[in-house]
């Protein structure tokens, strides 16, 4: 009987401390990307409803050192691939909200034309909301995927897609500038001429 107490014991022990870990996992998350996943701060992604397989595959790249952020890298150290899906299974399933700022139309329109010309919404999806390891796109903040588009196209990014780097080649300033816009407002309602 005294060893079917302390199985119990063990498993109630084992379980508070790994949840214990989860929320202090979650916090640290939270503390860069927002208390929901939506971040406001500058340069740092959203990543409230990222596909879950995609927020998994960016987690074991910066554990490994693959993807490039100190802050990651410090973040993700030691971190054990079941951690690593419980955080992704949590934030793709928070939801997505819009970028903030304001919509700028002829920016938007050039983008949504750019998007459309060079197919974006294949692999991103025609919502943009993104699929398996492909990242949601709509509402990201827009300078993320402005300096993100800059470097994949100048082949910088470290741990990045061969086929992101491809899609953008070519693409000038401008016009990352007009589908950075276009993407971080891109809502489900259409905007108004």
């Amino acid at each position: 009987m005294l060893r079917l107490h302390q199985g119990r014991w063990a498993l109630l022990a084992t379980a508070f401390f790994t949840s214990f870990c989860f929320s202090q996992n979650i916090n640290l998350c939270s503390a860069c990307h927002g208390a929901d996943g939506n971040s406001i701060t500058f340069g740092v992604p959203s990543i409230a409803g990222q596909p879950k397989l995609f927020i998994e595959n960016q987690l074991v790249l910066f554990r490994e050192g693959m993807r490039e952020s100190d802050q990651m890298l410090a973040a993700m150290k030691g971190l054990k691939d079941p951690e690593i899906i419980k955080l992704a299974e949590h934030f793709s399933k928070l939801p997505a909200k819009a970028a903030p700022g304001t919509v700028q139309r002829d920016l938007f329109y050039k983008g949504q034309q750019l998007a459309m010309k060079n197919r974006c919404g294949i692999c991103h999806l025609a919502d943009f909301s993104g699929q398996q390891q492909v990242p949601r796109l709509a509402g990201q903040r827009e300078e993320y995927l402005l300096a993100e588009m800059k470097a994949y196209r100048d082949n910088k990014r470290k741990g990045g897609d061969t086929i992101m780097a491809a899609s953008l080649y070519g693409i000038t300033d401008e016009e990352i500038s007009a589908l950075a816009h276009f993407l971080s407002r891109r809502v489900r309602k259409p905007v108004p001429r």
